[in-house]
């Protein structure tokens, strides 16, 4: 039996190191995003203190495999496929944190987007190079991306499709910290069993809140009111206290599933002209 693409190690001091182990880029192939997927579910039903991902000492991840975009069809497949590998990262109730060595470009770097926090080497390089194909970024960069950095700044690196240095990406708030190639697995690490020394649940609850409000349109019903925990629940689910008449808003997982479904139809139409 093969060995894995995607390994998950649960360190002594709370931390999960979640290993990307395909040769030689670590594209992400429906298989892979499927371990993927597969890992994430397994951290959040029983979760860890944080979490690292980490692509190897050369590289993060180069992105989708580009063999498998053979038609629109199977672009739908592999969109489907990162939508639910990139949620499950993103869904997993503790810190995240990606260690980037090498490229984090197209799908590398919408992975890198799911995670909570960045921490790049110096000669790392991060970038949406998909509209150099002619087709746009289906993982969720065309808005994770603009809600880490800006409009106009997401806009640039996606319309353009070029590439950025660790020191710009740490300027433009797309990586939150940059040290030596040698250090970074170290300094991910290092980070996230800092805050796997903290109230687990409560950490939890505040990414969720923090996510769901960022999702939720500004202005929108979704601005009524903070998120409360739901009394009974383990993994600290999360409501909003309710307005007598009030009618009832959309989900913050609707407006992202409106959003992702829009991203995967204009990857099809690009696909097939």
């Amino acid at each position: 039996m093969p060995e894995p693409n995607v390994s998950v190690e649960r360190r002594p001091d709370g931390v999960a190191l979640i290993r990307l182990d395909r040769p030689k880029m670590n594209a992400l192939s429906r298989e892979v995003l499927s371990q993927l997927a597969a890992v994430a579910s397994e951290l959040s039903m029983d979760p860890p203190g944080a979490v690292v991902i980490w692509g190897g000492e050369r590289i993060f991840c180069a992105g989708a495999e580009i063999s498998e975009l053979r038609g629109p069809s199977e672009a739908a497949e592999v969109t489907g496929s990162f939508h639910a590998a990139l949620d499950a990262v993103a869904s997993i109730p503790r810190a995240t944190i990606a260690a980037v060595c090498g490229f984090a470009l197209g799908g590398g770097c919408e992975l890198a987007l799911a995670c909570d926090f960045r921490v790049a080497a110096e000669n790392a390089k991060l970038g949406q190079p998909e509209m150099l194909l002619g087709i746009i970024p289906g993982g969720g960069g065309t808005q994770r991306l603009p809600r880490l950095i800006g409009a106009a700044r997401a806009k640039d690196l996606i319309l353009s499709g070029r590439q950025v240095g660790a020191a710009e990406a740490e300027r433009i708030g797309l990586v939150d910290r940059v040290v030596p190639a040698s250090e970074v697995l170290h300094a991910a690490l290092s980070w996230a069993s800092e805050l796997a020394r903290g109230p687990g649940v409560a950490q939890g609850l505040a990414k969720r809140a923090i996510d769901v409000r960022r999702v939720v349109p500004h202005g929108g019903r979704g601005d009524r009111g903070p998120l409360v925990p739901r009394a009974g629940t383990r993994q600290g689910q999360l409501r909003r206290p309710v307005t007598p008449g009030a009618r009832p808003e959309p989900s913050a997982e609707r407006v992202l599933q409106h959003c992702f479904q829009l991203c995967r139809a204009t990857y099809c139409i690009c696909a097939a002209t």
